[in-house]
């Protein structure tokens, strides 16, 4: 495996000191200062070991024309950070919002969720006690102007209107409203407030005693979410634990460290860190954990990485609940943010982290061939790895054993304890049609016009699913609705396909009360092979208990 160079490392750094002297020496030697002091720091300068400042400082002082040195400085930096390893990365300051703020908890703005399927900013959902639900903003509204600005049948780009709505907290923004029953513009003002980005994405009963928990992410509160999720569920008799981990890409260390507390026995081993010096920094379970009592089945796939990867690699090592699903992504880097003056920030590896047995699970890569390492998932699939664990090959000095002797390796993500293949048995031309045709959401959403009355009253999962059942000719209407919007029935098709097209439908609706994603993932999850599964391996144990 690749080991930074001194000089590799020091690249990023020596190039922000080369900008700072450069600068120095520009005001000095436009005063013609010839100082022996001055002439000292030159000389060092043009040591071979400080090529580049010395570079930087010659192009400001000595080029021909006029030259930007920060702008200079945006393009050399990424190249710079690019022969480092695949996670090392520049951040210009223009980015640094939009990459923190999922990580954060929280943003400014108006507490809606929202679509333009049709071009048009329907509220598909008011967060309860935020700005829009004081202003009086309902489910189903159309936000037509913004401001002074129309926004209906613009084509205008959704991330555009969502810059409209966000502003600083305090600020007042007002909305002019398209609402059923009501033939003029509904105005409201709406003051920006505190708006909560949750980490986790649903948490409800799945089953008797069984909950689901589905974390999209590592954010600066998932610990606390974490833990608020998990009493809530106890309080509904929840005993066991289905943990979804699939696609969420990782985020901060420290609290998938805290989550993996929560199920792990005091002195067991979490993850540890090890830098370049080989100085490592190891990581216990403090025994305080609510959940080491809690039967835990950790779901898992290629877009599981980073944290998900600590977090199943800490429960796995220590024979700590069974882990399912497909290879991890196999990222066992870990970066440090450093901010620069001017607002932007270098993400710099600095360690790599091992699960408790020794595992690294970084998976191997050619420094500056990024490519090749971008289609490492796509190679996966043709290698029919997604679909058949014998195509999946590890080496035999990456094996380690866990207390209770079960096998793992390294060197390339976490294999599941239960390899579930991606199911597409009932995937049928048809039914990739009308999903890419985004022909299901379109129909939900004009399906919660017609029955947004009924939908706002839902406020559990079995009232959402008493509604669902009433309507008999649901899959019919949608096939109806797909004819009009260009796509032909195909009935061979759509009787294999009829299950997914139910589930779709359903989950799409129940996304669209006040349950959200719980809405959306209570009814997806009969479909879903792997949910099944583990629905299916905690029923096991209790029958062998």
């Amino acid at each position: 495996m690749y080991k930074n160079s001194k000089h590799t490392v020091l690249f990023p750094l020596l190039l922000a000191a080369g900008v700072v002297l450069g600068l120095v020496l520009g005001q000095y030697l436009g005063r013609n200062t010839t100082t022996s002091q001055l002439k000292g720091m030159l000389s060092r300068m043009a040591l071979p070991n400080n090529k580049l400042s010395y570079t930087l400082s010659l192009i400001e002082n000595q080029y021909v024309d006029s030259v930007s040195m920060d702008s200079l400085a945006e393009h050399v930096i990424p190249m710079l950070v690019k022969e480092l390893d695949p996670h090392s990365v520049y951040i210009p300051a223009a980015e640094m919002q939009a990459l923190n703020e999922p990580l954060e908890g929280e943003f400014d703005g108006i507490g809606v969720v929202f679509n333009m399927a049709t071009d048009t900013v329907i509220v598909l959902n008011v967060i309860p006690q935020g700005p829009s639900d004081k202003a009086g903003v309902k489910a189903g509204d159309r936000i037509v102007e913004i401001g002074d600005s129309l926004v209906a049948g613009r084509k205008i780009p959704q991330n555009n209107v969502v810059k409209m709505l966000r502003g600083p907290r305090g600020t007042t923004v007002r909305l002019g409203l398209e609402r059923q029953g009501i033939s003029d513009l509904v105005e409201v003002e709406v003051v920006r407030g505190v708006i909560p980005i949750r980490s986790i994405e649903s948490a409800f009963r799945i089953a008797d005693g069984v909950g689901y928990v589905k974390l999209g992410q590592f954010a600066r509160t998932t610990f606390d979410e974490f833990r608020k999720a998990l009493a809530s569920l106890r309080a509904e008799g929840v005993t066991k634990l289905i943990f979804d981990l699939r696609g969420n890409t990782g985020g901060f260390l420290d609290q998938a460290i805290a989550v993996a507390n929560e199920f792990l026995h005091e002195g067991q081993l979490i993850v540890y860190t090890e830098d370049r010096r080989h100085e490592q920094l190891r990581e216990y379970a403090d025994g305080k954990g609510s959940a080491q009592d809690m039967e835990v089945v950790v779901l898992i796939d290629e877009g599981s990485a980073s944290s998900s990867e600590i977090l199943a690699g800490a429960l796995q090592d220590n024979d700590r609940g069974t882990i399912i699903g497909r290879r991890s992504f196999g990222k066992g880097l870990v970066q440090r943010q450093i901010p620069y003056s001017d607002g932007s920030a270098l993400r710099l590896t600095t360690a790599r982290y091992y699960t408790p047995t020794g595992r690294s699970i970084q998976k191997p890569y050619t420094i500056g061939d990024d490519a090749d390492y971008e289609e490492d998932l796509w190679n996966r699939y043709r290698n029919n790895e997604f679909f058949s664990a014998d195509s999946i090959h590890f080496a035999d000095s990456l094996k380690r054993v866990t207390p209770g002797g079960k096998v793992v390796y390294g060197g390339g993500g976490i294999m599941p304890d239960v390899f579930i293949p991606a199911d597409t048995t009932d995937v049928t031309k048809y039914f990739v049609e009308v999903a890419g045709r985004n022909i299901f959401y379109r129909y939900t959403i004009e399906y919660a016009d017609r029955h947004r009355e009924a939908l706002n009253a839902v406020k559990t999962i079995d009232e959402l699913q008493a509604l669902l059942d009433s309507d008999k000719t649901l899959v019919d209407d949608f096939v109806r609705y797909a004819a009009r919007k260009g796509v032909a029935p195909r009935y061979g098709d759509i009787a294999r396909s009829r299950r997914l097209i139910e589930a779709q439908l359903r989950a799409y609706i129940g996304r669209n009360t006040a349950l959200e994603d719980n809405g959306f993932y209570a009814n997806i999850y009969p479909v879903d092979n792997v949910v099944v599964r583990a629905i299916g391996i905690l029923k096991e144990e209790n029958e062998n208990d």
